[in-house]
């Protein structure tokens, strides 16, 4: 109850914050505009610099979602799936680049072979349930790619694995709920075949963050 009122009062303050940058924007502030749009020029549609607020944030907001409208409605359930693959694939493919730690490099091939067949058996099923997947990724994710691009040298494997954990974690209460809860026979078959693979993916995932924190 304590975890879902901290991620209920998370996502209000995402909101918040998103509302007061929007009126922010049409206020006259032209220094601070120009300086953040310049800053930003290498990363398109990026509102701010990267940050790990902004990640934070992003997370406990698509956590709040998967435990609620995810979990029991097949829409909502259908388009975070579609959305959370395709944002494992883009940053696979970043980290596969840019990752300096062969072990975050390997990490990344695994996403790209996992999430590309789990995207590739869940296509079919969605088909048949009737839903229409998503093309493209919602602004959320979005974000969570222009940081990761952002991210330096040094900060880049750690900002890479910190949302390989927030992204496996919400996927993980998606796909429990809905195979509990939801009411596609289908996607819920989908979701249980799915559990094991995305556990699988958290474990590893929190292994990496562990070890690039120092810790033991």
């Amino acid at each position: 109850m304590t975890r879902a009122i901290m991620l209920c009062a998370a996502a209000a303050a995402a909101l918040s914050l998103a509302a007061c940058n929007k009126n922010q924007a049409g206020n006259s502030a032209p220094a601070e505009t120009n300086t953040a749009e310049a800053a930003n020029t290498s990363t398109p549609g990026q509102s701010m610099p990267a940050n790990k607020a902004q990640d934070v944030t992003g997370a406990a907001v698509g956590s709040t979602s998967a435990a609620t409208m995810g979990a029991h409605d097949t829409g909502a359930f259908v388009s975070n799936l579609v959305q959370g693959n395709m944002y494992e694939l883009d940053a696979a493919k970043i980290a596969e680049q840019k990752a300096k730690d062969p072990a975050v490099k390997a990490f990344a091939k695994m996403m790209t072979t996992d999430h590309t067949k789990l995207g590739a058996e869940a296509k079919p099923v969605i088909a048949k349930s009737g839903q229409t997947a998503p093309t493209d990724l919602d602004q959320r994710r979005k974000g969570f790619l222009d940081n990761l691009k952002a991210a330096g040298p040094n900060d880049f494997d750690k900002t890479y694995m910190d949302q390989q954990v927030s992204a496996h974690d919400e996927t993980l209460t998606l796909l429990q709920g809905y195979a509990k809860d939801g009411s596609d026979a289908g996607l819920k078959a989908l979701a249980g075949k799915a559990i094991p693979v995305v556990q699988k993916h958290d474990d590893a995932a929190k292994k990496l963050q562990a070890k690039l924190s120092g810790s033991k």
